[in-house]
């Protein structure tokens, strides 16, 4: 196995950028676009410096860096991150001083069509924010504790839907399911729309069925880290998730961000891990899985000019690490597959302005937001809103960033 490529924080490239750009060349993501080719639409695989995109078909054509298939592996991924280093960095002259090849194989990046980096095959949801999941205990069994007896020995999820998983940008219908307001049962729009502050990872390489995964090589299979979106319909949630969990409230969309990137850039920003009691064995991690990633929610509301930062999280408040949520998911037998996605669940901090959630954000709508620009008041998302998510981790003098996670709500269909 070909060692991890950290690229130094004194790194620079030929290509200029701010300080502040999601994609330095410490970062080097990869993504997909659709590109019109004679009146049909095709997908490029592409990577990102700066704000360009680097169109890797390209590169491969000019003998710039190695041929490879997509999807990527995490390990053709590291060796593509390794030659693009290589081909961007100041003291290379190899593409910098070659203006035809140069322009061919750069594009910017606000041009684009970002699309998913990967087609998921199976969406898997946990809920391994321990600051959110006490706070909806507080909120539904004020009388019990907040946590419910099994939170702290395993990672707690449920199964999604693969079909909604909806890339940047894409429009989101309010859903409609079945409610129950007072005495009675009806059917129509949800009135309670929420968001979900989370992360995510796309597997990159399968498990065979009726093996488990080891906690401490479960990181092999990630391919990719992403921001995940997955909205939420609290009032139809509510109503249906009893005894069986999530199902219609939680299924209509979820948004990923469009790139993937490589665990590799986020090695400088690993943070120690608490965990009380201590785990089983088979999820007992040798090293912290956990990453100092801040994490941005920004509301824009058809009446605004610019979106409000409405929530500040952080990775790192996350209990149960993605290597332990892939060692669990593995541990009865089931496969891992390419494509697989698994989202963390709602990442919210200790404070207030840190929570991942508009329920909690208005303590079940009872603490509406207010928009300083507008004073326009939000219990729950309204149609014409539109919500932004963006995370980075901050290194020295660079930031390894995602990008954005973006939907605007339209109305019910």
């Amino acid at each position: 196995m070909s060692s991890p490529l950290v690229v130094p924080a004194s790194a620079r490239s030929w290509i200029t950028y701010p300080e502040t750009s999601h994609f330095p060349i410490q970062n080097l993501p990869v993504g997909l676009i659709a590109v019109e080719v004679e009146d049909e639409l095709e997908l490029l695989p592409v990577s990102a410096i700066g704000d360009q995109l680097i169109l890797l078909p390209t590169l491969v054509a000019e003998d710039m860096i190695s041929e490879f298939e997509w999807p990527l592996t995490p390990l053709t991924f590291r060796r593509l991150r390794r030659e693009l280093y290589s081909l961007f960095k100041d003291d290379n002259p190899k593409l910098r001083d070659n203006a035809e090849i140069r322009a061919d194989s750069l594009a910017p990046m606000h041009d684009a069509q970002l699309l998913l980096p990967m087609e998921p095959t199976s969406f898997v949801d946990f809920y391994s924010g321990i600051h959110h999941a006490s706070n909806v205990g507080r909120m539904f069994r004020p009388d019990m504790p907040p946590l419910l007896p099994n939170y702290r020995h395993l990672p707690v999820a449920y199964n999604g839907r693969a079909g909604t998983v909806l890339p940047t940008d894409y429009e989101i219908h309010r859903p409609n399911g079945i409610q129950k307001i007072g005495e009675n049962v009806v059917y129509g729009p949800t009135k309670e729309l929420d968001f979900e502050l989370e992360m995510g990872v796309f597997i990159g390489v399968p498990s065979e069925l009726g093996t488990t995964v080891s906690v401490d090589q479960a990181e092999s299979h990630i391919l990719g880290v992403v921001l995940v979106n997955d909205w939420s319909a609290r009032d139809i949630q509510r109503f249906e998730y009893q005894p069986l969990g999530p199902f219609l409230g939680k299924s209509f969309a979820t948004t990923a961000s469009p790139w993937l990137v490589h665990i590799d850039a986020l090695e400088p920003f690993r943070v120690a891990q608490v965990q009380d009691p201590a785990p089983l064995p088979h999820l007992a991690q040798k090293a912290s899985g956990l990453f100092d990633i801040h994490l941005e929610v920004s509301l824009l509301t058809p009446n605004m000019a610019q979106p409000e930062v409405i929530s500040r999280s952080n990775s790192k408040h996350l209990y149960w690490t993605f290597a332990q949520q892939i060692a669990h998911m593995a541990s009865n037998g089931s496969s891992l597959d390419v494509g697989d996605l698994l989202a963390t669940g709602t990442i919210s901090g200790e404070s207030p302005d840190s929570f991942g959630s508009m329920l909690e954000l208005t303590w079940k709508g009872e603490r509406p937001l207010v928009m300083p620009e507008t004073g326009e008041k939000r219990a729950w998302l309204q149609d014409g809103d539109t919500l932004i998510m963006t995370g980075y981790a901050q290194g020295d003098g660079y930031r390894i960033g995602f990008g954005e996670a973006v939907g605007e709500i339209a109305s019910a269909p």
